[in-house]
């Protein structure tokens, strides 16, 4: 587990789920709860008036912010996670009990939230785990941990996978060391020059007070981000496509992925692995600007630390060791989460003979955060009829149940059964990365 860096607090007393008012968007007649357990995480519980089956959904979230958790971070995935409440099953999530990376911490939040839900409320029939983006990280790596132990009842029966940020820290963040060196070759303000500077690995110094508007600012300057394109000076188009050429990202992602490699890096970094670096890319060859040669002998170069890299492994790869059914479901498009992530999984998966438990979805959408509605009823039914039936569910399968969903749920059925992701080598360059 990577380390938690906090001063030493006493534990909270833990507080039963209280009452409260259901979000908008859930079921009127729904019943929710909130509260705030005893390693100090909020969590929010709505069950629906009539429980279909009596399956619970064990939420685990995105992110992660890099603030303290507040009771207005659950609601919110409530809100947004709303249809599975919808759909007939009962939902709890975890705030997590800080801030900032930890994804065996995170997991181990979402575990004493089913256990306090199964004191309060009752052993349910099922339970499936859901993680999205990095929560779906977490569940991959919780599915392993709670994973079913013979002669045991199982934490969760089944697990689902949306919009995941999988395969590990390494696999999922080397692409943002590459954006930020590629951002300071082509824009040489983060750091500016009369700034101190620091390796860009780092994130941001803990000292420092730069904001997000004012970072925003600076990318503004540089490439034109925010203006319209007939506004944006030749030089800023030149730096813009360099940049989004380069290091694969779409436009409209450019700045929230610059935010999560300057705060999150400054987060897990200095915070979490000592002022390690776990990125390493060193001889890594950029290709996509109008002179590669001159990049390549530009941007600055870091060697990985090597306990920084088992040390982050250690928390956030899976092992692939699957004993219970896993569904994944990502946008082809997403620009936020690759898709070749799955790629990555897949092939964890498989190199630890476990891809009997494994089935993948594709939607060919363009969005990373939610989906369609009618999607993932779909894939519920899927993964509860692999799990009571043994019957595992083809893409093609999933595909016809989300048409026979939409009159429920809307339209907005958009599977490709017959997608397969490339490998992420050929969106993120892993020749070079002595990692």
């Amino acid at each position: 587990m990577l380390a938690a860096h906090v001063p030493a607090r006493p534990m909270q007393p833990a507080t039963q789920p209280q009452s409260a008012t259901c979000p908008a968007t859930v079921p009127a007649d729904a019943h929710c709860y909130n509260g705030r357990d005893r390693e100090g995480a909020f969590y929010w519980i709505a069950i629906p008036a009539h429980w279909d089956r009596h399956v619970l959904v064990m939420h685990a979230h995105g992110g992660p912010e890099v603030g303290a958790p507040t009771l207005e971070r659950g609601a919110e995935d409530l809100k947004r996670w709303s249809v599975m409440v919808k759909a007939g099953y009962a939902w709890a999530g975890s705030t997590y009990r800080r801030g900032g990376y930890g994804i065996t911490m995170s997991g181990e939040d979402t575990e004493r939230l089913r256990r306090l839900f199964v004191q309060r409320f009752g052993q349910p029939e099922r339970t499936i785990l859901h993680g999205q983006s990095y929560g779906g990280g977490v569940a991959s790596k919780a599915a392993e941990t709670y994973g079913p132990v013979p002669g045991e009842r199982p934490a969760y029966d089944g697990v689902l996978l949306t919009s995941g940020v999988l395969g590990g820290g390494g696999n999922a963040y080397d692409f943002r060391l590459d954006l930020r060196v590629v951002y300071q070759y082509v824009c040489h303000n983060h750091p500016r020059p009369d700034e101190p500077q620091y390796p860009l690995w780092q994130g941001l110094p803990l000292d420092s007070k730069l904001t997000r508007a004012e970072l925003a600012a600076r990318v503004k300057a540089c490439t034109g981000v925010g203006l319209p394109a007939a506004q944006r000076t030749p030089e800023q188009q030149a730096h813009l496509k360099t940049i989004l050429s380069v290091v694969r990202i779409p436009e409209r992602t450019l700045v929230s992925h610059l935010n999560w490699a300057t705060w999150l890096f400054q987060d897990l970094t200095q915070k979490r692995l000592g002022n390690r670096n776990p990125f390493g890319n060193a001889h890594v060859v950029y290709s996509g600007s109008s002179d590669d040669a001159a990049l390549n002998a530009g941007v600055l170069r870091y060697q990985a630390d090597p306990q920084a890299v088992g040390a982050l492994a250690a928390d956030s790869r899976p092992s692939g060791r699957l004993r219970l059914p896993v569904l994944t479901l990502h946008a082809i498009h997403d620009p936020t989460a690759f898709v070749e992530l799955e790629s990555a999984y897949r092939q964890i998966v498989d190199s630890a003979g476990a891809s009997q438990w494994l089935v993948q979805n594709f939607a060919d959408e363009s969005e990373h955060s939610y989906l369609s509605d009618a999607e993932y009823p779909a894939l519920m039914h899927a993964l509860l009829d692999w799990v009571e039936r043994g019957d595992r569910p083809t893409p093609q399968k999933v595909a016809q149940l989300c048409t026979q969903m939409e009159p429920t749920f809307g339209k907005g059925c958009h599977l490709r059964p017959d997608y397969h992701p490339a490998p992420l080598a050929t969106r993120v360059p892993a020749a070079g990365r002595d990692d």
